[in-house]
């Protein structure tokens, strides 16, 4: 019995902990607000993983070979996600994404995903997600792991939100739902 109530209150220390630091994530993300997105008008901004920054470039392929540049969406604000299908908050917000994906578009903005295939248990599994949950926007995978190392990917899903210059307007540790993609869109214009 002591057995069973010391594994149920680390599992419950262990939800709590995630839960506060998901919080404090977002938080944080929120409070980038001074940030102005006229500032990335500005050549001289530094490329690096802080708000204010510009994102590090980099070119994967899709599922059927196409090599993407993130600089390829320049012009667009960006949502880049890192993801994997075994996630379970990778699952739960992939369908909010979809949703957002769809109701932006027309409006310069991208979702691209980035799933990180070297951590997949088997290879059609990520494909086999997307399919399940109708996902349109352009997806690409990183078998290497060396763009996820780049942008120091340590908690999955993990969200960057660049403006139209590329540079990263917000970062989000955890799922987010569609109201706050849209709060950190309308921050990213």
């Amino acid at each position: 019995m002591v057995r069973k109530n010391a594994v149920a209150f680390i599992l419950l220390a262990g939800l709590i902990t995630w839960g506060v630091y998901d919080y404090m994530s977002k938080q944080a993300a929120e409070g980038d607000d001074a940030f102005r997105t006229d500032q990335a008008a500005d050549s001289a901004i530094p490329e690096g993983l802080k708000v204010g920054q510009r994102a590090p470039d980099f070119t994967l392929m899709t599922a059927d070979g196409t090599s993407v540049r993130l600089s390829d969406y320049r012009g667009s604000t960006v949502l880049l996600n890192f993801w994997a299908s075994w996630c379970p908050p990778c699952q739960v917000e992939m369908p909010y994404m979809q949703d957002f994906y769809e109701e932006y578009r027309q409006k310069d903005v991208v979702v691209l995903a980035v799933n990180m295939s070297h951590l997949e248990k088997n290879p059609g599994d990520a494909a086999a997600f997307l399919d399940e949950v109708g996902a349109s926007f352009p997806t690409v995978y990183d078998h290497q792991g060396e763009v996820t190392d780049r942008y120091r990917i340590v908690a999955y899903p993990t969200t960057y939100v660049l403006n139209a210059s590329g540079v990263i307007t917000g970062r989000y540790q955890g799922a987010i739902d569609h109201d706050l993609m849209v709060k950190a869109y309308e921050r990213a214009r």
